[in-house]
């Protein structure tokens, strides 16, 4: 296993640049780009690749359009959406992690694991396995009362507060990044109506990831009311030829708080979670 993580420089179609960051070991098993949460930068999930790789699995951490190493900022005359990552930006990390015969998969935090799920559905045949942590849909009926009662005012006001602001000041706001407002309005139309869509994009995001057949393994934290255990599974509804485990992680177990970003700096149960249920030449149980 490298001991510091490589470096290598990933360009889309439209000019855009970022570092992808990687720990591999000598012989690696499979393969892993990584997805990161919104507004959460590539390097927070070092420790998560380090942990990965002592399991046999290189792991690539792919960097969001407009954080990090990313040669964009969102402003008044910068946007993006859901079109933009998955039709430009994750095809490029995908071409540059080379074309060895080790199994490709995809996995993601939060909004990596939708986009992962979405991205799947558009290369169905590209995908060996995802694996999702602390993500599922935002559909307010998946959440909990009294608390899902409120994500409907949740999703219309964020969407004008970014297109009033130019971007959302999520920094402010303690939810997210600066986020492009396009971006945005794509997560908040996902949190209204259940179901997938690219503002742009003319392919069908939530009939597409019917397509799946790759194995799917989802980590669910016990005590993290961002995505709670009903959101992973609606999300993994949207893929119901994907043969599917859930494991659920509490406080004791992680050694970490079991919340949407705790586990982040302890990732050594959420990397042994996933190397050992999620590997896709070991055989899943259809739900």
């Amino acid at each position: 296993m490298t001991s510091t993580p490589t470096e290598t420089t990933a360009t889309a179609s439209d000019g855009h640049r970022w570092t992808l960051l990687a720990h591999e070991p000598v012989r690696p098993r499979a393969r892993l780009l990584w997805l990161p949460a919104l507004g959460v930068a590539a390097r927070h999930y070092l420790p998560l690749a380090q942990a990965l790789a002592t399991h046999g699995v290189a792991t690539h951490l792919h960097e969001w359009r407009g954080n990090g190493s990313s040669t964009l900022r969102p402003s008044r005359t910068q946007d993006w959406g859901y079109r933009e990552l998955l039709a430009l930006d994750l095809p490029a990390s995908i071409a540059a992690l080379g074309g060895d015969e080790v199994p490709l998969l995809l996995g993601g935090h939060s909004l990596g694991g939708q986009l992962a799920c979405c991205f799947a559905g558009q290369n169905p045949d590209a995908v060996s396995g995802l694996w999702l942590v602390a993500s599922g849909t935002p559909y307010w009926r998946t959440f909990p009362a009294p608390r899902g009662w409120l994500l409907p005012l949740v999703y219309r006001f964020l969407p004008w507060l970014a297109r009033q602001q130019g971007t959302l000041p999520g920094r402010t706001l303690g939810f997210g990044g600066t986020e492009a407002r396009g971006l945005i309005a794509d997560w908040a139309r996902v949190g209204l109506s259940n179901r997938y869509r690219a503002a742009g994009f003319d392919a069908d995001l939530e009939a597409d990831m019917a397509r799946v057949r790759a194995p799917a393994c989802g980590v669910v934290l016990a005590s993290d009311w961002l995505a709670p255990s009903t959101s992973m599974e609606a999300l993994l509804a949207k893929l119901p030829h994907a043969p599917a485990r859930v494991v659920q992680l509490d406080s004791v177990a992680l050694q970490a708080p079991a919340d949407h970003f705790g586990w982040m700096k302890q990732p050594a149960t959420v990397a042994a979670t996933l190397a050992t249920t999620g590997l896709p030449n070991e055989p899943a149980n259809k739900r």
